[in-house]
């Protein structure tokens, strides 16, 4: 039950964070000056929201690191009592078979050469 709230909450958190980094400008250039997007740099912006914006970006960033750490103490443990992979069940359960010897090759140069 916790480990899918913690599921759910992490791909909230994870939306929420790929919208924030897509309504950021670019600052270095990026992709939007390869396309002539630098006049719309020169606009600037207002300085509140891109505060706005980078603060909440690192919140939701280490949120979503304190989500994931959190989830992997609340994961199902399964498997505990059953340690032993299938590979090893079949050949722990295999029967013996019982192969009959094969008699050793004799060659027939060897006896006529001593002869």
């Amino acid at each position: 039950m916790t480990y899918t709230l913690f599921l759910v909450l992490i791909m909230i958190v994870a939306f929420l964070l790929i919208l924030i980094i897509m309504v950021q400008n670019p600052k270095g250039g990026g992709l939007s000056s390869s396309f002539g997007g630098t006049g719309t740099q020169s606009l600037g912006g207002v300085q509140n929201t891109t505060n706005f914006l980078d603060k909440s970006t690192w919140t939701l960033s280490i949120v979503l690191l304190a989500l994931i750490l959190l989830s992997n103490f609340a994961a199902p443990i399964t498997g505990k009592a059953d340690t032993s992979s299938e590979i090893q069940n079949t050949i722990e359960n295999r029967e013996i078979q019982d192969i009959p010897a094969q008699q050793p090759a004799t060659s027939t140069t060897l006896k006529d050469s001593a002869q």
